[in-house]
C-alpha cells in the first residue's frame, strides 16, 4: 500500500464520482493516513472529527474486504472512536466482523448523492432574498456552522475551529445566506468545488423559521451560481430526512448513488 495517490486513484473514483466525491476533495488535504493499493483499495482519514473513507469497488470478494478490515484495524481505527463511511457492502462486512471479536459497528446515517443538470425554480414564494457572506458575517456564520453540526452530530469542532472555518469560507466568496425581509439571516448554503463538480453543503434554517420554504429558495439560488459558475452541483443528504430530501428533487436534484456512516 503507497501513502501517495495518483491519476490511478482519480480514475478508479470515477465510477463513484457522486458518492466519494468528498474523497476526491480531501485527497489535497494534510491526511492522518492515506493508503491506497492504486486498484481495489482506498483509505483516507485526515483526523478527528471527521470520518475514515474507505473505497472498494462494486463486486469486491469478502477477501478484498477482509483486507479492508485488517487494514483498518491494524491503524487502531476499529474503535469506539472513528467513523466510517463506505458502501453498504463494505459496512455489512465490518459489521459482521467487528462483531466476531466481540465489538459493536452499526450504519448510523444513511446517506444519498444528488446532482442537479436542470434546477427547477421553486413554486413556492417567499420574502426575503439571497445574501452573499462577508467577513463581517463572520459572527454570525459562526453560530450557524455551530448549529448544523449541533443538529447532524457529525464532525463536531470548538468554536474556535468554527470561526476558522466561517473566515476561510467568507473569504472563498461561495457562502450565501438567506435573509428575511426584516433582514435576518434565517437559512445558510455554501457550494464547494472540485474538478467540474460543486457540493453544495452547510444547509441550515434556523428553527423558528422553517417550513417557510427560505432553504428551498436558496438552494436553488446557490445551485443556479455554482451551475452559472461552470460546475455541476451535487450534494449529500440523510436518506432519512423525507422532507429534505423532497425539497431538493422538487428543485431539480436526482439521485445518483448512495452511502453509509458506519460507527
Amino acid at each position: 500500500m503507497d501513502n501517495y495517490v495518483d491519476e490511478r486513484d482519480f480514475k478508479l473514483l470515477e465510477n463513484d464520482k457522486y458518492t466519494f466525491f468528498v474523497l476526491r476533495r480531501i485527497f489535497g488535504a494534510d491526511c492522518n493516513l492515506l493508503l491506497t493499493d492504486h486498484e481495489r483499495l482506498i483509505i483516507c482519514f485526515t483526523g478527528t472529527p471527521y470520518p475514515v473513507w474507505i473505497w472498494t469497488p462494486d463486486g469486491a470478494s469478502d477477501q478484498e474486504y477482509e483486507n479492508a478490515y485488517q487494514i483498518a484495524k491494524e491503524n487502531g481505527l476499529i474503535d469506539v472512536e472513528h467513523t466510517f463511511n463506505l458502501k453498504y457492502e463494505l459496512a455489512d462486512y465490518f459489521i459482521k466482523r467487528a462483531a466476531d471479536e466481540g465489538q459493536e459497528l452499526a450504519v448510523t446515517v444513511n446517506m444519498f448523492a444528488y446532482d442537479c443538470s436542470d434546477p427547477v425554480p421553486p413554486k413556492s414564494e417567499v420574502d426575503g432574498n439571497i445574501c452573499k457572506c462577508t467577513e463581517k458575517d463572520v459572527a454570525e456564520l459562526v453560530d450557524f456552522i455551530d448549529l448544523f453540526h449541533e443538529e447532524v452530530g457529525i464532525d463536531k469542532k470548538s468554536r474556535t475551529e468554527y470561526r476558522q472555518d466561517a473566515e476561510n469560507y467568507a473569504k472563498s466568496g461561495r457562502m450565501y445566506f438567506w435573509v428575511d425581509e426584516e433582514g435576518r439571516k434565517v437559512a445558510s448554503c455554501q457550494y464547494a468545488p472540485t474538478g467540474n463538480m460543486a457540493s453544495l453543503n452547510l444547509v441550515y434554517t434556523r428553527k423558528e423559521y422553517r417550513r417557510k420554504h427560505y432553504a428551498e429558495h436558496l438552494v436553488y439560488q446557490v445551485t443556479k451560481i455554482a451551475q452559472d459558475s461552470g460546475y455541476t452541483p451535487m450534494l449529500y443528504t440523510n436518506a432519512d430526512y423525507v422532507a429534505s430530501n423532497a425539497c431538493y428533487e422538487k428543485i431539480g436534484y436526482v439521485q445518483r448513488g448512495k452511502l453509509c456512516t458506519l460507527g
